[in-house]
């Protein structure tokens, strides 16, 4: 199973440390507030969005906090042809007329936010998206974006392999 930093065929990446994506959430909370948009509720697109979105509540002080969830990259570089939502879904009578935020970490291709924008305009929320990275590439231009880049993203909540059962411990399960 791959994991962020798991791309030694990559040249470049841009290495996030968690004070760097703490200092992220603080700047992109102030331009936010500074924007005027004041959301109701932040969603966070799952799993890259889930540690960005929680922040950013408490950095905003809003409240009221879910999550989409949404398949596409498989492995690193991989991806399903198209992203993909899974169960359980928003209770989507809740967000209508409701401000939304949706975060993610990084608008890639920008597939994955496009679909929830979409999905979530559909049911009537006033969106606007927030991220921590966009590159070139993305067919979304984020509202609200840290920084842009073309290389490969090393997040701090991905830069290790996932943890498994070890020694006999894991025997005597």
């Amino acid at each position: 199973m791959a994991y962020h930093a798991d791309s030694t065929d990559l040249n470049t990446k841009d290495v996030l440390t968690w004070q760097g994506f703490g200092d992220a959430v603080r700047q992109q909370a102030q331009t936010i507030a500074d924007s005027g948009f004041q959301p109701d509720l932040i969603i966070g697109v799952a799993r890259g969005g889930l540690v960005p979105a929680g922040a950013l509540s408490y950095a905003m002080g809003v409240k009221l906090i879910d999550a989409v969830n949404v398949e596409f990259y498989t492995d690193v570089h991989e991806t399903l042809p198209d992203p993909v939502l899974l169960a359980p879904m928003l209770d989507v009578d809740s967000i209508r007329g409701r401000k939304v935020l949706v975060v993610d970490d990084v608008a890639d291709s920008g597939r994955t936010l496009a679909l929830v924008l979409e999905l979530l305009s559909g049911f009537g929320a006033d969106c606007r998206s927030a991220v921590i990275y966009s590159k070139p590439r993305s067919i979304v231009e984020p509202d609200y974006i840290w920084k842009s880049t073309d290389e490969w993203i090393v997040f701090p909540w991905s830069d290790q392999p996932p943890v498994v059962a070890s020694g006999a411990d894991a025997q005597d399960s």
